[in-house]
């Protein structure tokens, strides 16, 4: 049965998306700062909050939040979308080959294809305890996979920028639940 999500206002929303076939696609610096780069115009599209993030070789990890009306599935759409079109575009005169990979058939047409079809794995988060630790989760990916010996290490998470100890390449937002007390809504692990 697959698992319910809702676009509640409030809610924080733990999203995870796999490239096509889960190739190691976000491995290059350029490709990687076309995704935050995305992923920064879908929020002020949007209207969201991010919380956490980490850029694996093949996937990606969100926290994110809003306040206000939202739709996940539009967002998604808005990150991703463009995002893709950029790579296209930038493997088109960089690297053919690895463009070629992403080929796909649909219908009566050929596509690139950089995400894995549909929209990952959803979960809406309601409380503090959960949401410390999926940032947790997120930011620790990079040392449980062998990439870094501590979550600062990894230049593509939130984990730097969460520290103070230097800027990442997206800045995060405050963590404020609306039904959350004083000390947890300006929790900052």
């Amino acid at each position: 049965m697959k698992r319910q999500s809702f676009n509640d206002s409030g809610h924080a929303h733990f999203l995870t998306f796999s490239c096509y076939r889960r190739r190691q696609l976000l491995t290059d610096d350029a490709v990687r700062l076309f995704f935050v780069q995305n992923l920064d115009a879908a929020r002020i599209k949007d209207g969201f909050k991010i919380w956490a993030y980490v850029m694996m070789p093949e996937h990606v990890h969100l926290l994110i939040h809003s306040s206000q009306g939202y739709n996940i599935p539009e967002i998604l759409r808005h990150i991703k979308e463009p995002f893709t079109k950029q790579v296209v575009t930038h493997w088109r005169k960089t690297d053919p080959a690895r463009l070629r990979q992403l080929r796909v058939r649909f219908g009566q047409r050929d596509i690139h294809r950089f995400w894995q079809p549909g929209g990952g794995f959803d979960r809406n988060l309601f409380d503090m305890e959960k949401v410390r630790r999926t940032i947790e989760y997120i930011e620790f990916n990079p040392v449980r996979r062998g990439l870094a010996r501590e979550p600062m290490e990894w230049l593509w998470s939130s984990a730097t920028a969460r520290t103070g100890s230097a800027d990442g390449p997206i800045s995060i937002d405050e963590i404020q639940f609306e039904d959350s007390s004083a000390e947890e809504r300006a929790y900052k692990p």
